[in-house]
């Protein structure tokens, strides 16, 4: 395109806030990592893509990794503008805090798209859509479902849900499972575009071998957050009845759940195959997935599990509770295809499986063979970036 002077004119580029993540660079949490890889693709694709932080998340993991500043509390992080904006770091108050701080500079500024993540963030999208600002919102679960919640605060989730449900230009679902929740419950039509994942590098036992003296298919694995809904409770109570030599490596943290991670710490007590080592990050991440014998995700609700995702892209065999979330990602024909189910919550069923894969480890081999290409190939990040750029152009169309 040419201006009057004949001097081309280049198109603008869409920009975009994000609203509701903790942070980036990201480190533990899968919105966070959702919005790293989401965000530099959309940035990729020519997208000028604002991400606001809160310091307590983002602030020392910006200072170790030197990133460019490029004003007052703004830096660059492959090619995504982060923010520094205050929040009350409570359980309660972190994430509400952090988006009315955010609201003023989203709907002062000229953002083409403000993209809202999870529940509670989406239920400040009302203000910037009162403004007739264009919002679009991803939901990553069903949040007010969460054991970590009271009563008053379950509400407020549900008001985030049904705000979701009516008030964004377009609300986009990670799970097939959401998706039909969503028209069930709301008659609401919505985007299904799942959480991706990148090609991991494979990576031989050393740090591990090192820190906590672990081999190659020498442990079970079970990596995610430490609260009650991720059901971390059923894999110890029956690991601890299996008899064999392989360690239970259970690596996470704290999510405003300190009581239930001293529960599980009381469960583990006298039995010395229970590794627990905290959140893992980078090569340490990289090495603890790659020499897994099996990994285990006994959760009881899911938006649609990155950490699944993870292990299957590690080529690990994996068994998980038999959710929806869950089995449309290792059944999605139905069959067992691409790992193995248990009843949820039903412990002695868990166990039995374990101890049926623990003394097949061909099986557990050939099932490791099949779930690398799969998982890549169906959860591409470059594909969830362009069709969630759609998304945008559709909203922006529609809205003229």
């Amino acid at each position: 395109m040419k201006d009057e002077g004949g001097s081309r004119r280049t198109k603008p580029a869409l920009k975009v806030a994000m609203i509701g993540q903790k942070g980036l660079p990201a480190t533990f949490g899968g919105i966070e990592r959702h919005c790293e890889e989401l965000c530099s693709r959309l940035a990729a694709l020519g997208c000028d893509v604002t991400v606001f932080c809160r310091p307590y998340y983002s602030s020392k993991k910006i200072r170790e990794s030197g990133l460019e500043q490029t004003g007052p509390r703004r830096y660059l992080y492959r090619g995504i503008n982060l923010e520094m904006l205050p929040s009350l770091p409570t359980k309660h108050l972190d994430a509400a805090s952090h988006c009315l701080a955010c609201i003023p500079s989203s709907v002062l500024r000229d953002y083409d798209i403000l993209h809202f993540h999870a529940l509670g963030p989406t239920l400040f999208s009302l203000i910037p859509h009162f403004l007739r600002k264009r919002t679009v919102a991803t939901v990553h679960g069903l949040d007010w479902q969460r054991g970590k919640w009271g009563s008053f605060a379950r509400k407020v989730l549900q008001l985030g849900e049904k705000t979701a449900a009516s008030s964004p230009d377009a609300l986009i679902v990670v799970s097939r499972t959401l998706r039909r929740y969503f028209l069930d419950r709301y008659q609401k039509e919505t985007f299904y575009i799942p959480n991706g994942i990148v090609r991991p590098e494979q990576r031989p036992a050393r740090e591990i071998a090192t820190r906590w003296k672990l081999k190659r298919d020498s442990y079970i694995l079970f990596l995610g957050r430490l609260v009650p809904e991720k059901g971390c409770h059923y894999l110890i109570e029956a690991f601890g009845g299996i008899e064999t030599d392989k360690a239970l490596v259970v690596a996470g943290g704290a999510s405003h759940s300190d009581d239930y991670i001293r529960k599980l710490h009381k469960m583990a007590e006298g039995d010395g195959r229970i590794l627990f080592t905290d959140y893992v990050y980078g090569e340490l991440l990289d090495e603890i997935f790659s020499n897994a014998f099996l990994y285990v995700h006994p959760s009881d609700l899911e938006g649609l599990p990155l950490a699944l995702l993870e292990a299957l892209s590690y080529g690990n065999c994996v068994l998980a509770s038999d959710i929806p979330e869950n089995a449309e990602v290792i059944a999605p024909d139905g069959k067992e295809t691409y790992g193995f189910l248990f009843e949820k919550g039903n412990v002695s069923h868990l166990r039995s499986r374990m101890e049926n894969l623990l003394s097949h480890p061909m099986l557990v081999k050939e099932m490791s063979g099949r779930v690398e290409p799969y998982v890549v190939e169906s959860y591409n990040w470059d594909r969830i970036a362009e069709q969630t750029l759609e998304v945008y152009r559709s909203v922006l169309d529609k809205r003229g």
